[in-house]
């Protein structure tokens, strides 16, 4: 069945680079690891790209951003407060605690102002909102498929981290596209396995880049954020 035009179009603006949420300034520790030569090729940039879908935690972050879809969808605002203090638990360094908080304070600045209707949402999160919960909101709001979305997440991500990679390697614009081309398998794996995922298997096992990620700001010198 085709994708409704307009549901595809409110996705793809969603995971634009033009997003104003500055996506585009953080690298997740992927700086870090090629400052210090452990990434250096395409090969070893995509297997990075690869193992951290299937096992970093991003996958968890799609994941609580399908739970903070449901919890919308039947109006349990409880639940939507519940799993984004969960992800502030899960952030493991301060610089990606701070870049999810800054984007997702960033998104839900541009929903406010598209869709003012969205305020009990936004009131009902007690911290600071997360990417993946602002993510969730706009998702309703727009009327974006949950699985649309998931796909949506995790393809914006990446393409974010590749084109850190183009600056950083760097990696020529061609060479940025196919290994977005060869992820697409992954991805597709990924977003179908996690919503079969059940709460007490929301587990990461990322120590790799979140040590990189805690050493990043003593990095000499810095691109990005985190």
């Amino acid at each position: 069945m085709a994708t409704d035009p307009q549901a595809l179009l409110r996705l793809l603006q969603l995971a634009s680079p033009a997003l104003p949420v500055g996506a585009f300034s953080y690298s997740e520790g992927l700086e870090t690891l090629i400052q210090r030569q452990v990434l250096q090729t395409p090969d070893q940039i995509y297997h990075w790209l690869e193992q951290e879908l299937c096992y970093g935690a991003v996958r968890l972050e799609a994941a609580v951003m399908l739970r903070g879809y449901q919890a919308l969808q039947v109006h349990q605002l409880e639940r939507l407060d519940y799993w984004n203090a969960w992800l502030s638990a899960l952030r493991e360094t301060a610089e990606l605690r701070q870049q999810s908080w800054q984007m997702g304070r960033a998104l839900v600045r541009t929903l406010e102002a598209l869709h003012p209707d969205i305020a009990p949402w936004v009131t009902a999160v007690a911290g600071p909102c997360h990417f993946a919960i602002a993510f969730a909101m706009a998702a309703v709001r727009w009327q974006i498929d949950a699985e649309d979305a998931m796909l949506g997440y995790l393809q914006s991500w990446a393409s974010n981290l590749v084109n850190a990679a183009i600056r950083l390697v760097p990696l020529g614009q061609t060479v940025g596209q196919r290994l977005l081309l060869d992820l697409s398998p992954t991805l597709a794996q990924v977003a179908a396995a996690i919503p079969t995922l059940a709460d007490d298997q929301l587990v990461v096992s990322g120590w790799g880049p979140s040590l990189a990620s805690m050493t990043h700001e003593t990095l000499y010198s810095r691109l990005f954020r985190s």
